[in-house]
């Protein structure tokens, strides 16, 4: 078993939710308060900050005070984990596809 499988199923449960994914893109560029996030998607407060609690348990975002404000931004390295799963996958594809490719320009040039 994958030393990483809880840590998947938190970043794939979390990425699972539309919500979630547009919070993620509006904290995309730039940290951005509760409020801002919840006016920019259309979404309560207390919505956004349920949803925020759950990408943060999946060291998907990060939270920072700043005076009187508590500002979210996407924690790249949370993202690593699902990109590394998917990464797996493509060497062994390209290799298939690279023998695919070469089987086809031998069959054309016969």
């Amino acid at each position: 078993m994958n030393d990483l499988a809880p840590e998947l199923d938190r970043t794939f449960h979390a990425l699972a939710d539309p919500n979630r994914r547009a919070i993620l893109s509006a904290v995309r560029h730039e940290r951005r308060a509760v409020g801002e996030i919840a006016d920019a998607l259309g979404l309560s407060q207390q919505i956004v900050s349920h949803h925020l609690k759950v990408l943060r348990a999946a060291g998907l975002v990060t939270g920072a005070r700043s005076g009187t404000r508590h500002l979210f931004a996407v924690r790249v390295q949370g993202l690593a984990v699902g990109k590394g799963f998917f990464d797996d996958f493509w060497p062994e594809r390209l290799t298939a596809l690279k023998r695919a490719v070469e089987s086809s320009a031998v069959s054309s040039d016969d």
